[in-house]
């Protein structure tokens, strides 16, 4: 799919192009579904006992909230070439809403498991999102448009943790017990999603010049069937080796994330005798490093095209997971509270850095597909959470030991970044449109505040 008049240049402070519209509507939305995709984690110790859940089901529930997204992903990747990611996302959001209010009904471990089942269906917005600034922003920016507007919406993970605790504080307070707090607290996420989607549609389009319908009527865009179709652009993606290496890659950082999302908050609270409210005030600093650190990875992978091209990007990939992988190590070994906040925050740096590497060269695998391939590698790291999970239901393994594991598994799979190669044809296409990119840019550099 070619898509003509992106944008060359990130004007953070206007909302008058279509470009930026849709950048900032983005990165808001999945910053909002991570508030209602993670809106109960912070509360787990309250569940655990309103509910009487036991490790293995807390585990059992952690693996759900991700599981359906693996699906989802993969689903909305290929509706995103369909009908385009501003009705994805409308639906998404709309309907994404109600399981989020809906958890407050739960009585049992059965009901709670399968609202959280439900609700992990919102994380597939990460996957509209990357598709969305994919088709917006030219090469010489796309690596820090698409990390960008990724990590500002991860930072949700780290508001939720913050704010929920807050949030729940505040419905007690009203004379409120526990047990009916935490349920009335999850409608404020739920209720937020909603409008979210009414105002995706109304503000944003598919593309620069108009939506996806707008373009196939004019002929600009080929029509959605056959050879342009779900299923054979889902065939070409699939058949991809570099898509299933990138696939295990975003398993180990994005998938690791979600993980110490949904961990973090009772691990704090557990092994260093802290407050609820405190334990999601430091689980929340890991989230809260997505303001920059997800951007910085993007940065580098654009700065890394500049004089290496596509095997820059991917050279820069294999540097952020390896060290992601070694800062989750040293993690694990910390007991002592100061030292373990220190190392957590490196380790998010470099974990959200080679998230947004990992998509500075999702758009650059096959644009005819980057719907099914930005569906697949996103559905890598749901896939990834799930298989982390399973370390965290196990009552015969400590967090420490999990998370030590898990650092291990980080370093090998970070081998699986020097698979992906591209031609020397491809490499020199790309190597031109990014030189004409920053040659049409007129400005003093690809993020501005104008």
């Amino acid at each position: 799919m070619e898509i003509r008049n992106k944008a060359n240049r990130i004007r953070l402070l206007t909302l008058r192009t279509p470009q930026m519209r849709a950048f900032h509507f983005s990165w808001f939305a999945f910053h909002l579904c991570f508030f209602g995709w993670f809106g109960i984690a912070p509360l787990m110790a309250v569940v655990r006992d309103d509910l009487g859940l036991t490790k293995t089901q807390i585990g059992n529930t952690i693996i759900a909230s991700v599981a359906i997204t693996i699906l989802v992903r993969l689903v909305m990747g290929l509706l995103c070439d369909r009908i385009g990611p501003r009705k994805a996302y409308t639906w998404l959001l709309c309907l994404g809403s109600l399981p989020v209010m809906g958890i407050g009904l739960a009585s049992s471990f059965e009901t709670f498991f399968l609202a959280r089942l439900a609700i992990g269906a919102i994380g597939a917005s990460f996957v509209i999102t990357q598709y969305h600034t994919s088709v917006m922003f030219a090469p010489n920016v796309v690596g820090t448009a698409n990390a960008t507007s990724a990590g500002w919406g991860n930072l949700g993970g780290g508001t939720t943790q913050i704010l929920m605790p807050l949030i729940f504080s505040g419905i007690l307070m009203l004379g409120v017990n526990e047990a009916l707090g935490w349920r009335l607290a999850m409608i404020v996420p739920g209720v937020v999603l909603f409008f979210a989607g009414i105002g995706y549609y109304l503000f944003t389009q598919d593309a620069p010049d108009g939506n996806f319908s707008d373009l196939r009527a004019r002929g600009e865009l080929p029509e959605a069937n056959g050879e342009h179709g779900m299923g054979a652009s889902f065939k070409a993606a699939a058949k991809d080796i570099r898509v299933w290496a990138l696939f295990v890659v975003y398993a180990a950082c994005f998938g690791v994330e979600l993980t110490i999302n949904n961990i973090a908050a009772i691990y704090f609270f557990d092994n260093f005798d802290l407050t609820l409210a405190t334990a999601g005030m430091i689980a929340g600093l890991f989230g809260l490093m997505n303001i920059f650190a997800r951007t910085l990875g993007g940065v580098f992978s654009d700065l890394f095209a500049r004089n290496g091209g596509l095997k820059g990007r991917v050279r820069w990939l294999f540097i952020a997971m390896l060290c992601e992988g070694v800062a989750l190590m040293f993690f694990s070994q910390m007991h002592v509270l100061t030292l373990a906040i220190g190392i957590m925050l490196v380790f998010s740096l470099f974990v959200q850095m080679a998230e947004g590497a990992t998509f500075g060269v999702v758009p650059f695998i096959n644009k005819k597909a980057l719907g099914a391939v930005a569906g697949i590698v996103g559905a890598g790291g749901n896939a990834g959470a799930v298989a982390a999970g399973f370390l965290f239901r196990s009552e015969s393994l400590s967090y420490q030991q999990g998370l030590f594991y898990l650092g291990i598994a980080v370093v090998i799979a970070s081998l699986c970044a020097l698979v992906v190669r591209f031609s020397p044809e491809v490499e020199a296409e790309e190597a031109k449109a990014y030189t004409d990119a920053v040659g049409e840019d007129t400005g003093a550099g690809a993020l501005s505040l104008r």
